[in-house]
């Protein structure tokens, strides 16, 4: 305790260490973390894991005889149970890992992180849901195209939908590295292989259905581990969150040696976002981004009509939200049992930073916690569970990449629909093989990325590229391709541009200058209302005889997505 006391007057933390980058969405940076002795109560656990997860695979391979079978399991998965799936392909190891560890640094700012991601789901549920099922059969481009010219905008949607793919994949690929090399004792370059490995035959041959079960399976197991963690956090406190708080606050401000005053400070909003605008901004990426995430999109088709559709959303919405609450939990009980522990405490680093810094960072604040109240047998536990969460992330991204490239590219712009769902699902599988190959390779090339960065892109590509066509191919009359196409482009390319020239990659990643050029962190606020302007300007302004037979189809549009005529479940697919 001595060496550690003596770095208390160092550790002062003037931001979240995970929120370097204003755009983050939340997900772990985990830097360059080092190579641990090998946790064998992890690798037994993640064995276990994968083995089954394998096994579920050769069982669904049986059942993925056609494309909707590889895209959408047949149709045939319930809703609650597709609830629970997209619950899995949302809680990340960026949320498990990124949120928990946002907590454990700056406090109440890692829930305006949650509710944030939270808020997205009414407008999935009230707003997209219902009208995709209806409008779709595979992918978020089938709806968008459903009245419009499909060559260009098939064609924008599966481009948007593949850069918002990968960087989650790089994001989701660089975060299982670094976990495995911290807790397996594994060479980096390995764990990025093994994990594009299992992806590739949990997609290939097991396709929707394989995914649904991997998800299913980690979401449950995520959940229960998250659970018992909250518990006894909540137990040590006598299930008081006053009680929780008034120590957490108490110990934090033992530990980086400042005043009871100035620790109560971690129970307000703090600097996360550095001014009005980027915190709007950032609020805009969180919440509609969600309604413009291929992956997530995608599960919608795997139920059989749009009421089973909607009571996913319910579900899922009722898990995350668990989920988030769990998170918040366990951020202020690595602050009570973690941040005290010099066990946990990375004294060397501490000296060069004069910050607080857990080994192997202060993203593994949730696996330490897990060790703290469960012993090496439940941190073995969560340390699978961890890798687990990336695993199924990794299968559905992979999935709505594939079908962007062999639905949209193949089938119905290179084919023009003249083709037979043989050669489809086979172009699928060649498609699948050929991201995860480029998935290890991004994973191994942006191995000292900041992943949180990543999954910010993605977030933020999906807020300003696909949800303004999305809503308004479903709801406005008035969009024609013209417009469509010319807005999204917009969107798409102002987002990735505003991004570059911002702080984050400007100046911290590619350190091309000291001043970035553009001085906000969040596109959103700006991409994604000019994505929509353009969208009506060019679609209003279009008097070709093609835009006002667009207008025209659009009544039977809207019977359709209120009624789903012309659809009959599973069939239809």
């Amino acid at each position: 305790m001595m060496k550690w006391n003596s770095f208390k007057s160092k550790a002062a933390l003037a931001t979240a260490t995970l929120a370097m980058s204003g755009v983050a969405m939340a997900g772990p940076d985990l830097g360059e973390a080092q190579q641990q002795a090998t946790n064998w109560h992890a690798i037994i656990m993640f064995a276990i894991f994968v083995g089954l997860t394998l096994f579920i695979t050769k069982w669904a391979a049986k059942q993925t005889t056609n494309t909707a079978d590889f895209y959408t399991a047949g149709g045939g998965i319930s809703g609650f149970q597709n609830g629970l799936a997209i619950a899995g392909d949302y809680m990340s190891a960026a949320s498990f890992l990124g949120i928990s560890a946002m907590v454990f640094s700056s406090g109440f700012d890692g829930l305006l992180y949650s509710l944030g991601f939270m808020v997205g789901w009414p407008i999935v549920l009230f707003l997209v849901a219902e009208r995709l099922r209806n409008l779709g059969k595979y992918n978020l481009s089938d709806v968008v195209s459903f009245r419009l010219e499909e060559k260009p905008v098939r064609t924008l949607a599966a481009i948007s939908s593949l850069v918002v793919v990968a960087f989650y994949l790089i994001a989701q690929m660089v975060g299982a590295g670094q976990l495995i090399k911290l807790l397996f004792g594994l060479n980096y370059n390995i764990a990025v292989v093994i994990v594009g490995l299992l992806m590739m035959a949990y997609v290939i041959f097991g396709g929707m259905l394989a995914t649904t079960w991997v998800q299913i399976i980690k979401a449950v197991m995520l959940l229960s581990g998250a659970t018992f963690m909250a518990f006894m956090v909540m137990h040590s406190v006598g299930y008081s969150f006053s009680e929780m708080f008034r120590q957490s606050i108490n110990v934090f401000a033992k530990v980086h040696d400042v005043s009871v005053a100035d620790a109560s400070k971690i129970m307000g909003p703090g600097s996360l976002a550095k001014n009005p605008l980027d915190a709007l901004s950032l609020g805009l990426a969180l919440m509609f981004g969600t309604a413009g995430l291929p992956h997530i999109l995608m599960r919608f088709f795997t139920v059989k009509d749009a009421k089973e559709a909607r009571k996913s959303v319910v579900v899922a919405t009722g898990f995350i939200g668990y989920f988030y609450l769990l998170t918040f939990i366990i951020g202020f009980g690595a602050i009570l049992f973690v941040s005290n522990n010099p066990q946990f405490i990375d004294v060397a680093k501490m000296a060069v930073t004069g910050k607080l810094e857990l080994v192997g960072g202060n993203n593994m604040a949730a696996v330490h916690l897990a060790d703290a109240v469960g012993g090496d047998l439940f941190m073995g536990f969560i340390s699978a569970v961890a890798f687990a969460t990336i695993l199924a992330v990794v299968a559905g991204l992979t999935l709505s990449g594939a079908s962007a490239i062999s639905h949209d590219l193949y089938a119905n712009v290179l084919k023009k629909g003249q083709t037979t769902p043989e050669s489809e699902l086979r172009m699928s599988k060649i498609a699948t093989l050929g991201l995860a190959i480029f998935a290890m390779i991004l994973g191994i090339l942006f191995e000292k990325q900041n992943v949180a960065f990543m999954v910010g892109l993605a977030f933020s590509v999906a807020a300003c590229a696909n949800f303004p066509v999305l809503v308004l191919s479903m709801f406005w009359k008035g969009l024609t391709t013209r417009g469509a196409v010319i807005g999204g482009v917009v969107g798409l390319v102002t987002a990735v541009v505003l991004i570059i020239l911002s702080k984050a990659v400007w100046v911290d990643t590619l350190k091309i200058s000291d001043t970035p050029i553009n001085p906000y962190n969040g596109p959103a606020l700006f991409a994604m209302p000019l994505a929509f302007f353009c969208c009506w300007f060019f679609s209003v302004t279009d008097k070709s005889a093609r835009a006002q037979a667009e207008r025209k189809a659009f009544d039977a549009q809207y019977v359709r997505s209120q009624t789903g005529i012309g659809i009959s479940g599973a069939s239809d697919h």
